[in-house]
């Protein structure tokens, strides 16, 4: 690798030729603010907090966008430059609504940390734009363009990484605004709810819709019957809100913090996840065996289901019937569950705590309401898990680890790795193998499908038949994957894709990683290492042997895709217009 030398602070810094300013300093530990800055996604130089003087320049530069050089010398801490910092910052706050001690991003904003660390105790400029209408309308996003800062890390992820492009640039100058076209809500547009414009927003112009107080109105209704479920990505995000480290796994803590909160039943969604290979397993040998058609395309991601809705209608046949876990858990839960323990489930009342805000959207679709109502009833977050658990006043560091309840909340290592990209193609290679084979599996983990990179195939020999599979996270790898398969070009039996980069453990609706942070580690690699420790340490790894999942087969369903099965299980999906 080509590298190159040059001097930062009278640090001689030796780093590679296609590195930026921005980039070096970081070798030498020498931190430069950045706002504006993703790194690999938005790297535009427009907010000019990174600016830095370079030798021989006629101007500040931008050290986030700004080639390193043999022999260049760059200053980070002269007057000129606090100075620019300084004014460039105050005029983003003096068009920013500063009510910070309501914001949900309070004490989480890239912005309020910079005017701490700036020392800003006065704003010297009055605001210039006018005050916005608030977009309240989506199931699952607020957008508050009063506290957009014009960053444009939200276009970008949305437009270049997830290829969806439901926010974009409109206006000049000082009318610039962030939104999608015409002034729509983003419920008006093709907008698939999956929250990454959430997470990478240095501030609190995008949220999840609240749902939290609904939450405690049910707790508090002493006709209900308020059961929750929790997925698998959030045991190992939660811990982050409470100051633990990326990736700490509190499984038990979480279970212990929602029996302090009221919940009449904590079940875990993973025990649904090992459902969902039964049946989805099931569904891939019938497709296999009786000419059904492929690839069968898993469907746990409601976000990814809606991008192919709305951008690949030719493929909805292709899609499993499967519902996702936690509305499979819904549905029994107001079935099996309201029945054997002899409940009205009018009087059941499901919560899902989901790493995801397209989770929101997905409760609320109508064909998702196998009983006559709706299966979930309400989606809440990590995040407001964890505003709820701080509002209870539970001390969620110091909680002694509870279990989940029982049949419900029993569940494998095959569930748990759903949180991970590739986690559902591998737990639905454990089971498919030991039932064609009828040999018991040597190796259960199939590195082939792990790890980040955004499209993996393998080819995976099960019995007779070479089974070729394909694992994409993100959407915008989900696109050039399925434009594939639509051409011709590439021939699967079976595909899994997760809506958001890295799957679960990064959805809409996780703890927010600054973008600073992120410069020195990967939470996706971190959350996902915690999912597998996870599955390792449970003592059965594979979903046909959860003796529970057996037992509501026996009791209730009969066998994998049964009629029973269909009428609670499985769905369907619509086409949707591109706008």
């Amino acid at each position: 690798m080509e590298k190159v030398t040059l001097t930062i602070d009278g640090i001689r810094v030796e780093a590679p030729a296609h590195y930026t300013v921005l980039e070096a300093a970081r070798i030498a530990n020498i931190k430069i603010p950045t706002l504006c800055y993703l790194k690999g996604i938005n790297e535009i130089g427009a907010c000019r907090i990174c600016v830095v003087e370079v030798e021989r320049a006629k101007s500040l530069q931008a050290a986030c966008v700004l080639p390193v050089a043999e022999g260049m010398v760059v200053r980070t801490n002269t007057k000129a430059v606090r100075e620019a910092r300084r004014i460039n910052l105050e005029l983003l706050l003096a068009n920013h609504e500063r009510e910070c001690l309501t914001c949900v991003r309070n004490r989480n904003c890239e912005l309020q940390k910079l005017a701490e660390e700036f020392n800003l105790d006065n704003i010297e400029y009055g605001r210039i734009s006018k005050e916005q209408k608030v977009d309240l309308k989506s199931p699952s996003i607020i957008r508050d363009t009063n506290k957009c800062i014009l960053c444009r890390r939200c276009e970008s992820v949305c437009r270049d990484v997830q290829t969806v492009s439901a926010i974009g640039v409109s206006g000049r100058g000082m009318g610039t605004m962030i939104g999608p076209v015409f002034g729509k809500s983003l419920s008006e547009v093709s907008c698939i709810n999956c929250g990454q414009c959430i997470v990478n927003c240095p501030v609190g112009a995008l949220r999840e819709k609240d749902n939290i107080d609904e939450v405690w109105e049910a707790l508090n209704n002493p006709d209900l019957h308020v059961v929750v479920q929790t997925a698998p990505a959030v045991r190992v995000a939660l811990g982050e809100e409470f100051g633990m480290p990326v990736g700490t796994r509190v499984t038990g803590k979480m279970v212990a913090a929602l029996r302090r909160m009221g919940f009449d039943k904590v079940y875990d969604t993973d025990f649904a996840a090992d459902l969902t290979i039964m049946e989805e397993g099931t569904e891939l040998l019938d497709r296999l065996n009786n000419g059904g058609k492929l690839p069968l395309i898993t469907s746990c991601s409601p976000g990814w289901i809606k991008f192919c809705e709305h951008n690949f209608p030719e493929l909805l046949d292709n899609l499993s019937t499967c519902k996702s876990p936690h509305q499979m858990m819904g549905a029994l839960l107001k079935s099996y569950y309201a029945e054997k323990n002899g409940i009205d489930p009018s009087k059941i009342y499901v919560v899902s705590i989901m790493p995801c805000t397209a989770k929101k959207f997905e409760a609320k679709r109508p064909e998702l309401n196998a009983t006559g109502y709706p299966d979930v009833d309400v989606v809440l977050t990590t995040r407001e898990l964890a505003r709820m658990i701080k509002e209870a006043g539970v001390d969620f560091a110091k909680l002694e680890n509870e279990s989940f309840d029982n049949i419900l909340g029993d569940s494998t290592g095959a569930a748990v790795i759903f949180g991970a990209t590739g986690g559902v193609m591998e737990a639905a290679l454990r089971t498919v193998y030991e039932v064609v084979t009828g040999k018991t599996l040597e190796k259960v983990d199939f590195e082939e499908v792990r790890g980040l990179e955004g499209i993996k195939a393998a080819v995976i020999p099960v019995g007779e038949i070479n089974v070729k599979v394909a694992v994409a996270h993100g959407t915008g790898n989900a696109r050039k994957l399925m434009e594939k398969v639509v051409s011709g070009e590439e021939q699967y039996h079976f595909i899994e894709v997760m809506g958001c980069p890295g799957g679960c453990v990064t959805g809409g609706g996780q703890p927010i990683v600054s973008a600073s942070d992120k410069m020195d580690f990967d939470p996706r690699e971190l959350r996902a290492r915690a999912i597998y420790e996870e599955d390792k340490d449970m003592p059965l790894r594979k979903s046909h042997e959860n003796p529970m999942v057996k037992l509501v087969y026996e009791e209730y369903l009969g066998k994998a895709n049964s009629h029973r099965a269909h009428e609670l299980l499985h769905t369907h999906y619509v086409r949707r217009e591109r706008v």
